[in-house]
């Protein structure tokens, strides 16, 4: 494990020396948080109004906390330079390094997000406190209790981008499937909870991605609920195993492929 600690390392001061590019997503960040704050004050009548069960200071913390995982956990590593490297034959010569190819990018990401979700979400809580003020009934102790569903959110989320982008054996272009996976997360798990569908698609949705990556720690930070957490963390953690099970497996048949081509 020391070579992928020495390559998360290296990428997490490459990044450090990058904090302004970063800062720059702020601005998108801010105007998609602004218009959800006008839109959910303009539907909450009254402050003491609920809608699917959440109060309006609940709902617009959730959509807050659900868009700081999505900007943070944005990466290019899993999105493009696995699939590139497949695309280009560049993964012929990556193969025989003295580490493991998924594990490898794994890493590189690890070491992005690391600098990017903690900026995110330092300016989240800004926006938050100023805009919106505190969250109803929570607790300092909440929040220490959630990071590591969060971690593992983003790490599941990682896995699954990068299984995708190893389609790129078989097909020659993974994009759709990346977007389709996208726009799967951001409308239905970040910018609505699970509770606003209909009760019939609920458990379907329970059953995703969405229901780990950014439904899971989003709720439990605006109405935690021991029980809760436990089913988030047991979820997560049969989720986690699931995505890297496939991944290895996706790896192996592709390189097998690989070899077979004459790769």
């Amino acid at each position: 494990m020391r070579k992928y600690a020495v390559i998360y390392r290296s990428v997490l001061m490459e990044n450090l020396q990058y904090i302004a590019n970063i800062a720059m997503g702020f601005v998108s960040y801010f105007i998609i948080i602004f218009v959800f704050i006008n839109l959910w004050g303009y539907m909450y009548a009254s402050p003491g109004d609920l809608i699917a069960g959440y109060m309006k200071e609940q709902m617009i913390w959730y959509v807050m906390i659900t868009e700081m995982i999505w900007f943070g956990a944005r990466s290019e590593t899993v999105t493009r330079q696995a699939a590139t490297d497949i695309r280009g034959g560049n993964i012929a010569y990556l193969v025989n390094k003295p580490y493991y190819y998924p594990l490898y990018i794994l890493a590189k990401y690890t070491g992005e997000w690391s600098v990017q979700l903690p900026m995110y979400g330092a300016i989240t809580l800004v926006i938050g406190i100023t805009m919106v003020g505190r969250i109803p009934n929570f607790h300092m102790m909440t929040l220490f209790a959630v990071i590591p569903c969060i971690i593992s959110g983003v790490v599941i989320h990682g896995v699954f981008k990068l299984c995708i982008s190893m389609f790129s054996f078989w097909i020659e272009d993974s994009n759709p499937f990346q977007w389709l996976y996208d726009k799967l997360i951001l409308v239905v798990g970040t910018i609505f909870p699970i509770e606003i569908f209909p009760a019939v698609l609920q458990p379907v949705l329970k059953l995703t991605p969405i229901y780990t990556v950014c439904y899971g720690p989003a709720k439990l930070v605006v109405d935690f609920s021991m029980e809760k957490y436990v089913e988030i963390l047991l979820v997560q953690m049969l989720y986690l195993t699931f995505g890297c099970g496939m991944m290895f497996l996706i790896y192996k048949k592709g390189g097998r492929k690989l070899y077979v081509n004459g790769g």
